[in-house]
């Protein structure tokens, strides 16, 4: 598959209260290739929205390039526009996305009409409407938000962004709002938009599970930093950064499958110190200070270098990384 969006050295600043710098993404390297659908993974707080944002082009980096299909992202009005067509934003609350005074036609017609796309308008909104799962397509028209269940709002979303006919969706929590009989369901739609559309998907997202049922590949985010990327039976099966270890612990409907095989506990691995804070990064590997490994005690030399020595940027690609000064000191060499 070749490459749609990528991330190079990318780094979003916020100022934070006291007028201190919050460096929510730093130096990251991502890529998502047509077609493809990758899972962003971490607690709340790392920089995964701002990344998301980034990539949308609703953010200004401090440094770095996004490119789209090779081409750097635009910074006009008219260029962003353009863009934005073809990477929609699906959201976490649908109920939060759906203006409750537009029917679901209105919903899904607005993209069309603000982009002047060309072609029948009732037409091309049944289509998106029945992409989306909700057939027959003029049941809905008429229908508003607050007639509707939970997952046939999201879908109603899903919808607007389909009717723009884009290449990319980046989902943010896009069934966190939902019950859990509802979830499969919007997992197994947007796995059949990507088989049916080719239609690559960038899934925001803090539960592993998710990743696990829905991605090619899960890239796991901490204090503004990738720290693990790889496709996800590797990296599920078997983490090797020891945050990737501690996040899959704690899951409580963890899948069998995923976890055969794994090198992790089967308890949940606490980690010590506070949440991470992108105002204060620590020296050295940013982990370091709620590490397990470094609270059970390390060899000194390598305790060192946990403390003060930085770990490499991944660069975000196909193959399995690991940001980790212990996990790279225990891969065999060649």
């Amino acid at each position: 598959m070749s490459e749609l969006i990528r991330a190079e050295d990318l780094s979003v600043r916020f100022k934070a209260r006291g007028g201190a710098t919050a460096r929510a993404v730093d130096g990251v390297e991502l890529t998502v290739r047509k077609g493809e659908i990758v899972a962003l993974v971490g607690e709340s707080g790392c920089g995964k929205t701002s990344l998301a944002r980034s990539l949308l082009g609703l953010v200004q980096p401090a440094q770095g390039v996004i490119r789209f299909e090779g081409e750097p992202l635009p910074t006009t009005a008219k260029g962003l526009k353009a863009y934005r067509r073809q990477a929609q934003l699906v959201l976490q609350d649908p109920t939060g996305a759906l203006n409750p005074r537009h029917s679901v036609y209105e919903a899904v017609a607005e993209g069309l009409r603000i982009h002047k796309v060309p072609g029948d308008e009732r037409e091309l909104v049944a289509d998106a409407l029945s992409r989306a799962g909700l057939r027959p397509p003029e049941r809905y028209f008429l229908a508003f938000p607050h007639e509707l269940s939970g997952g046939q709002r999201q879908r109603v979303v899903i919808a607007g962004a389909l009717a723009l006919q884009p290449k990319l969706l980046i989902a943010d929590e896009p069934v966190a709002s939902l019950d859990a009989s509802v979830r499969g369901e919007i997992l197994a739609l947007l796995l059949k938009l990507r088989q049916d559309l080719d239609l690559a998907a960038l899934v925001v997202t803090h539960d592993l599970g998710l990743a696990w049922n829905i991605a090619d590949r899960v890239a796991v985010m901490y204090l503004g930093r990738l720290v693990e990327v790889g496709p996800v039976e590797e990296v599920l099966t078997a983490p090797k950064h020891p945050y990737t270890q501690a996040l899959l612990s704690v899951l409580s409907e963890t899948p069998e499958e995923p976890l055969a095989g794994s090198s992790i506990s089967t308890g949940p691995i606490v980690l010590s110190g506070e949440p991470p804070d992108p105002t204060r990064i620590p020296s050295g590997c940013r982990f370091h200070p709620r590490c397990p490994l470094v609270a059970a005690g390390l060899p000194e030399e390598m305790e060192r270098r946990c403390r003060t020595e930085d770990v490499p940027i991944l660069s975000g690609g196909q193959d399995t990384q690991v940001a980790c000064h212990v996990a790279a000191a225990r891969q065999p060499t060649s």
